[in-house]
């Protein structure tokens, strides 16, 4: 009998040997990563939007920030459940047969329950952390103006409380055969 994949948790990895279970990996992963995918759903419609985000690990939380008006707002007041993925492709695998090719790949999955941020300061916060990490080189109240309670009527700043998460990779040797980049051929 095929085993039933509904009845697991969400965030099991089916392939073991793939699985990165250390926490301060998945922590570096989420502080790195450009940018992640959010899914949503609306009336058993699920939808997929880029986002920029940034990790407040104290928090063990997530910050994004958008439109006060829009689908993705309307989805997260209609169901505040959210899966946030963020990913890297490493090189492509050629193979003697179709079925074996293959990719390097790490990621990282959250699970957990969106906020939209009403309290200024928190807000504040999460717009800092996004700051912060696209535009390290800059400094806050110096390069550029802080944010002001005008900017947060117009913005809308949101919070992934993280419940579980899971990280997955394949690395193979540094000199498998064939292997390359995307784009390098």
């Amino acid at each position: 009998m095929p085993k039933d994949y509904t009845t697991q948790p969400f965030n099991q990895i089916r392939r073991k040997d793939r699985a990165v279970d250390d926490e301060a990996w998945i922590k570096d992963f989420l502080h790195r990563a450009p940018d992640g995918a959010m899914a949503t759903v609306f009336d058993g419609q699920p939808f997929i939007t880029s986002r920029n985000y940034a990790y407040d690990e104290a928090g063990r939380a997530i910050y994004l920030h958008g439109a006060k008006t829009g689908r993705f707002d309307a989805n997260v007041k209609a169901n505040p459940r959210a899966c946030f993925s963020v990913s890297e492709m490493g090189r492509l695998l050629p193979a003697k047969t179709a079925l074996e090719f293959g990719v390097e790949f790490s990621g990282v999955v959250v699970f957990g329950e969106v906020a939209i941020v009403e309290d200024e300061e928190e807000a504040t916060h999460g717009l800092r952390l996004l700051l912060r990490k696209y535009f390290p080189h800059l400094r806050y109240g110096q390069d550029y103006s802080p944010v002001t309670p005008q900017e947060l009527k117009r913005t809308a700043v949101y919070r992934i409380d993280i419940e579980t998460w899971s990280g997955k990779q394949k690395k193979v040797e540094d000199d498998f055969p064939g292997a390359f980049f995307y784009g390098e051929k």
